[in-house]
């Protein structure tokens, strides 16, 4: 007989939470309607009151983003309103308002005015919660000392995500796609990308997942694997700890199967099905040995079936490739995760020997580096020229160079497409490389763009692998075929089967053109993570 099943219990309201006495007008335009019931949801268990209309009982007043803001209220009624919902709901508590100050020109209130400047305040601070998306803006006449008078004109806003015109050097703009000016290009990717820090207070949920996600991988299992993939991306997001399923019932990526898991381990602290997983000696197997660079599940589960259990049995087995050798032989360091403060100074420096080589080339570290993260798995590196000619060739000179500072170690993929002009024209390598001053491997990738093109690259490298795939999707359903190197028309398959992609790639030079013309919403990298 099955179990009875206990009823889940909401959580409590609190009458004297940490937003008591805060009455609050939300701007609904431009957010999902899960995030606004999560809002409304938490604002009313912690006190405050939320009301339908903005009056003069309002004491905070939220939205997405400063255009929906602008549109809603003008200047003067803003003056006395102030926010910092998320961030807040991150801490526990109410944090400090003062980096969610809007500095305007008090001549005006025109915001969008391309003098301003965004200017992060304490960015790499591990409290800065760039999932909140706020900022702290000033009007560039004002990077000097501000004097008290000016202090008075301060309006402060909750702003949710910036989405203004910003100048050509500010970060946002820069980690996009390299511009024509020589001394903007020189410029990209030196900028420290913002940081993506989400709550992340259900860590028993996405640890769990994060397992599934790579045994399933490891199984070849991809749709499953890729649908814990997206569960984690959303509950690490959630700016409350989960009590219980029906808290997230409603939220995306968040079915029936994936509420009954999240509900046994909020209840339990274990998942039954990892449990079996992690004792089932072939699933054990498969998955370790599918963890090796360049092992596949196919080549994982021959090696399981030809008698091997451990990866030292795999250092005598004659069938693996020289990549496989070498993913074998540092198996513990490329697992290493990178600092993310070590793969800034990583960037830098191949900044700077790019330069050193060809003056203007591109070189931006994609990944979830580039996404904010606060660690990667490895180095992805996208590069360019604008003169759309320089890159030819550049690939070989620039890894010799890197050897011969000993950065890159051991090679894994080179190929070069460049000067041939097949492939598209991008050259490729994978390999090991060293922090320097260290042994310790890490795995780095580099791919070379021709400019018309690089725009694909960077999206596709800078990921995540959600937002991939949905900018596939969409792109199939209107007739087009998406990757790295382009978005090509479509030709027509035969019966249910996808039809090939054509020869020519649609001309867009900027990741936001790439967006655009599919009608996805424009997201900065550091909002990508899906």
């Amino acid at each position: 007989m099955e179990p009875k099943r206990t009823k889940r219990k909401s959580p409590s309201l609190d009458p004297q939470g940490m937003f008591a006495g805060m009455t609050v007008f939300l701007i609904e335009d431009g957010v999902q309607s899960v995030r606004l019931q999560i809002w409304k949801q938490k604002l009313v268990q912690m006190g405050a009151k939320v009301e339908t209309q903005l009056s003069e009982k309002v004491s905070h007043v939220f939205a997405i983003s400063s255009d929906a803001l602008f549109h809603h209220v003008d200047g003067d009624r803003l003056a006395r309103f102030k926010g910092w919902l998320e961030e807040s709901l991150a801490a526990g508590e109410k944090v400090s308002e003062d980096f969610y100050i809007l500095k305007v020109d008090p001549e005006g209130f025109d915001i969008f005015d391309k003098s301003l400047k965004p200017k992060l305040a304490n960015r790499n601070s591990s409290s800065y919660d760039e999932h909140s998306h706020c900022k702290r803006m000033k009007s560039s006449h004002e990077e000097t000392k501000q004097t008290n008078e000016e202090k008075k004109g301060d309006i402060e806003t909750n702003s949710v995500s910036w989405a203004s015109n910003t100048e050509p050097h500010s970060p946002s703009s820069l980690t996009s796609s390299p511009e024509i000016s020589s001394t903007q290009d020189k410029d990209v990717g030196m900028q420290t990308s913002f940081q993506y820090s989400p709550p992340d207070l259900n860590k028993g949920i996405t640890e769990i997942f994060g397992k599934l996600v790579n045994i399933y991988r490891a199984l070849g299992d991809d749709r499953r694997s890729f649908s814990y993939y997206k569960a984690i991306a959303v509950v690490e997001k959630l700016p409350f700890k989960v009590e219980s399923a029906d808290q997230v019932k409603d939220l995306p990526g968040i079915g029936k199967s994936m509420q009954d898991h999240i509900q046994e381990i909020v209840t339990t602290g274990k998942l039954s099905k990892l449990q079996h997983f992690e004792t089932d000696e072939k699933v054990k197997t498969i998955t370790l040995f599918g963890e090796v660079w360049g092992i596949g599940p196919a080549t994982a589960l021959k090696l399981y079936e030809k008698g091997h259990r451990t990866l030292d049995d795999l250092k005598n087995e004659d069938s693996l490739t020289n990549a496989q050798v070498i993913g074998l032989k540092y198996f513990d360091d490329i697992k290493t995760r990178i600092p993310r403060h070590e793969a800034q100074e990583m960037e830098l420096v191949l900044q700077k020997v790019a330069e050193d080589i060809i003056p203007g080339m591109v070189v931006v570290c994609g990944g979830s580096y580039r996404r904010g993260k606060a660690s990667c798995g490895d180095l992805d590196i996208v590069i360019t020229h604008p003169d759309g000619k320089s890159h030819k060739g550049f690939l070989q000179n620039y890894v010799k160079r890197l050897k011969e500072m000993k950065l890159l170690r051991e090679d894994l993929i080179f190929s070069t497409h460049s000067e041939e002009g097949t492939d598209s024209g991008v050259d490729t390598y994978f390999g090991l490389c060293t922090y320097p001053g260290r042994e310790l491997r890490h795995r780095i990738d580099f791919k070379v763009y021709p400019r018309d093109i690089y725009a694909f690259g960077l999206i596709a490298w800078t990921g995540d692998d959600v937002l991939n795939r949905r900018l596939r999707l969409l792109a199939e359903s209107k007739g087009y075929r998406l990757d790295d190197t382009g978005l090509f028309p479509a030709t027509h398959g035969s019966g249910s089967k996808r039809g090939s992609r054509g020869t020519a790639s649609l001309k867009l030079e900027t990741e936001k053109e790439v967006f655009d013309f599919l009608g996805f919403p424009w997201l900065e990298p550091y909002e990508r993570n899906l």
